[in-house]
């Protein structure tokens, strides 16, 4: 089941019980799903979206940004950029917001079990990575080593600041932050993500990386990663796109011959890299 009843173009209700900022323009709202809605999303995996509707003005897609073991809400962080974004920024505790989903792929966290994780996060794309990351850290005992690359223009835009201090807490796991702007107060690594992975520099041996961020960002962290070992197949990225259904009617979020909203929007960069104008 994706939405209400047997329509699968129609929203749950959902509560806002809490919205807060993030990061500049950016805010993180849970929401406590109504009619239904905590039974469709019970079992939902890292890397899955969601829509989400401000009524009257429409609804966007989002990376769920938390693991159901988080639960018993959904987070989305959504960043404030057009109308419908604009519409759920100016909501607040108590309002009332649709939820279509969840949808597509995600993130094969069972494959992972044993090897060695390399996540890297630009800016709002460190969003969907989130569940990873807590899916690891409930489970650590399944997993390698993991690796946290996490990067921003500006210190004013790296998100989750506040559960830092629980990643780098958590056993055989490390943190390195990175932004291309610094401020005063800034004391970490200065420069692109690449830069960082340069200096990172971690091993291929028993490892799976994963990647979400600008696409510019993506293709050139690919191709470093290729440089430094990492196949292709053990590459992966979430990937946005101007979806319009989700349910891969309408064809808009077409990548070659696949759609990101049922196929993906996990792949491995065996799949896309092939497809450059995607990226750049």
């Amino acid at each position: 089941m994706t939405a209400k009843g047997n329509n699968s173009m129609q929203p749950y209700l959902g509560t806002l019980v809490e919205v807060k900022d993030l990061a500049n323009e950016i805010k993180i709202f849970r929401i406590q799903l109504q009619n239904g809605g905590n039974e469709a999303f019970a079992d939902y995996k890292p890397g899955q979206f969601a829509f989400v509707s401000a009524f009257g003005l429409g609804e966007a897609p989002f990376g769920i940004a938390n693991t159901p073991e988080r639960g018993p809400y959904l987070d989305f962080a959504i960043n404030r950029l057009g109308s419908v974004t604009t519409g759920l920024h100016e909501l607040g505790e108590g309002d009332t917001v649709g939820v279509r989903g969840p949808m597509g792929n995600c993130f094969p966290m069972e494959d992972f079990k044993g090897r060695n994780l390399i996540v890297l996060g630009g800016g709002i794309g460190g969003a969907p990575l989130r569940p990873v990351i807590q899916q690891v850290l409930d489970h650590r005992s399944d997993y390698g080593n993991l690796t946290i690359l996490w990067a921003a223009r500006h210190p004013s835009l790296l998100v989750f600041t506040e559960e830092y201090a629980e990643w780098k807490a958590a056993p055989n796991t490390s943190l390195h932050l990175t932004v291309d702007q610094p401020d005063e107060k800034w004391d970490h690594n200065v420069g692109l993500i690449t830069e960082l992975l340069q200096k990172v520099a971690p091993k291929p041996d028993n490892s799976v990386t994963i990647t979400c961020g600008p696409p510019i960002m993506i293709y050139y962290v690919s191709r470093m990663l290729e440089e430094m070992g990492f196949s292709p197949e053990n590459n992966y990225v979430t990937l946005e796109a101007r979806m319009h259904c989700g349910l891969g009617k309408c064809g808009r979020c077409n990548l070659g011959e696949k759609l990101i909203c049922v196929d993906g929007p996990v792949f491995n960069m065996a799949e896309v890299l092939d497809l450059k104008e995607t990226f750049l």
